[in-house]
């Protein structure tokens, strides 16, 4: 049996297919992606990948409880960084209605970085 785990911002999540959906006449791919260290914000996230063009859709994120948190929608995809990349994120907090947050990117350029800078001991570091 081969066991796949996926590095994603949010954490190590062990990934598996759930079904495929239909939004606006595109077809999505939902993955289910389960936490696999206990410390992880988020315990499981639900991630709508467009079957085309391999777009993020959609994510849902969710608490050990099984509650949603928040969704995040991912919007107006354009070139940053050598990729086509969304430069607009909408994320909703589920927990307080109307209460939203707007991810805006642009310049990007990619640039290397030490692994060590993406752990939670060096962000509190940075929060000193």
């Amino acid at each position: 049996m081969v066991i796949w785990h996926v590095q994603i911002s949010w954490g190590i999540y062990a990934p598996k297919i759930l079904r495929k959906e239909k939004i606006e006449g595109e077809t999505y791919q939902v993955l289910q992606l389960d936490a696999v260290d206990k410390w992880i914000t988020y315990r499981r996230v639900l991630y709508w990948v467009n079957t085309r063009n391999a777009r993020p859709y959609k994510a849902e994120f969710y608490a050990l409880s099984g509650r949603l948190l928040k969704t995040a929608h991912y919007q107006a995809f354009e070139p940053l960084g050598g990729e086509n990349r969304p430069t607009r994120i909408l994320v909703e907090d589920a927990l307080r209605k109307g209460h939203r947050s707007v991810l805006e990117y642009s310049n990007m350029a990619e640039r290397d970085l030490p692994d060590k800078i993406f752990t939670k001991d060096y962000l509190k570091k940075l929060s000193r």
